[in-house]
């Protein structure tokens, strides 16, 4: 029980002193110091239509300048670079529960500007109240709890008038600290809930972002099956000639130098692809077009470099496929390549059958191989079918790719239309 009372008291005395509530006060005084110019002007302008000394009047003047400057306020904050302006002093000073959904830019639509108008008065609304209360209060009550000057002859009307309270100089300076903090702690808090509903991103804005967003992953995720099709396979084919030439260096070198010799060829092909990858990010960062990257024109070349592996494949493909879109040639030929490399790396050196064919405006492929024994899979693996089939999505085509009814052969088959765009 004491250990909660204890803990409840921390957190009251965090929330009044600590350093979010420090934070705030920062914040509200520099809304009282934005305050001040208006003020002023309001001031000017009041004063010259009633020329009255009496300090009655004058004290009513002056609250009744900080009501006629609010609408001033409001109408420069209409520039749209207030919003960012106030929204990073909210983030930094505000604490507010979820800073990152305050707006960062400027503000662009009409909403967006009138609600950083109503943001912007009621800144410096709370924030004038704060900042006189500190700047008359405060030196106000240490004058009450140290007794200077006519403090005691305060203390005497205030028991004249209320003789059943008793109040001493301290206790009523104390008190009038503690309400300075209250209003603090209070108008802070107000201004920390009502921050991300004022000065926040309108919907238009959000759903512009996440639009940014999706462009981004795409783009990466674009990326990401680039590398994993082409440096992946060519890394697989490396490894297993590699493994190749080491186990018959004594016995065959003669096979051991092709296979050297291959991975030579393998490695430049890789640089070439990697060189093609990469384009894609100058592609996308200066909108120029980028590489092509290989085609279907270039399988020969592939099928050739599968076979110093172990991997034959029986290809059976129809004339005309240079004519086909560059778009969809590409994609077809990064299906094709990742699709035999999950052969490579799945079922080893056996025998595959790839069967490329028009139907129509249809492109169709189907590769088919013998299920292995089982290999041991990568760590991190089995992205490769996903990526085949966002291939194919991005072309509005499909994919189905699993095992045969007798679980002897595991076939992969893809159909991309031969006017698709990819999204």
């Amino acid at each position: 029980m004491n250990t909660g009372a204890g803990t409840r008291l921390r957190r009251a005395v965090e929330a009044l002193v600590g350093r979010r509530a420090r934070l705030r006060w920062v914040h509200l005084v520099l809304g009282g110091a934005l305050l001040m110019p208006y003020w002023l002007l309001s001031i000017v302008m009041l004063g010259a239509l009633d020329q009255d000394q009496a300090p009655a009047r004058q004290a009513l003047l002056q609250v009744l300048a900080l009501f006629t400057s609010l609408p001033m306020a409001a109408v420069t904050a209409l520039v749209p670079t207030v919003r960012g302006l106030e929204g990073a002093a909210a983030r930094a000073l505000c604490a507010a529960a979820r800073p990152e959904e305050l707006a960062t830019g400027p503000a662009r639509s009409w909403p967006a500007r009138r609600r950083t108008a109503l943001w912007f008065v009621l800144h410096l609304f709370l924030g004038g109240v704060v900042a006189g209360m500190t700047l008359a209060g405060a030196p106000f009550s240490i004058v009450l709890i140290l007794g200077f000057g006519g403090a005691q002859d305060l203390i005497r009307f205030w028991e004249d008038r209320f003789p059943d309270w008793v109040f001493t100089g301290p206790a009523l300076g104390l008190a009038v600290l503690l309400l300075i903090v209250l209003a603090n702690a209070g108008f802070g808090a107000l201004l920390a809930r009502w921050a991300p509903a004022l000065l926040g991103p309108t919907p238009e804005e959000r759903l512009a972002a996440a639009e940014r967003r999706a462009t981004v992953l795409d783009q990466r995720n674009r990326l990401a099956r680039e590398l994993h099709d082409s440096v992946g396979h060519a890394l697989s084919a490396v490894g297993i000639q590699a493994s190749a030439a080491a186990r018959v260096l004594r016995t065959d070198p003669d096979f051991a130098a092709e296979a050297l010799q291959a991975i030579e060829e393998t490695a430049r092909a890789a640089v070439s692809e990697l060189d093609s990858v990469l384009g894609l990010l100058r592609e996308e960062e200066s909108g120029a077009a980028g590489p092509a990257g290989p085609t279907l024109a270039g399988l020969d070349d592939l099928l050739r470099q599968l076979a110093r592996t172990g991997v034959a494949v029986d290809a059976e493909l129809p004339p005309g496929l240079a004519g086909l879109p560059v778009a969809v040639s590409r994609e077809a030929y990064r299906i094709v390549q990742e699709g035999l490399t999950n052969v490579l790396r799945h079922a080893g050196p056996a025998p595959a059958g790839l069967r490329v064919g028009l139907a129509g405006d249809r492109l169709e492929i189907e590769l088919t191989n013998p299920l292995g024994p089982g290999r041991p899979s990568r760590p991190g693996g089995g992205r490769g079918l996903r990526g085949i089939g966002e291939r194919a999505a991005a072309l509005h085509g499909g994919s189905t790719a699993g095992p045969s009814a007798d679980g002897t052969t595991w076939r992969l088959a893809v159909w991309l239309p031969v006017g698709g765009t990819a999204r």
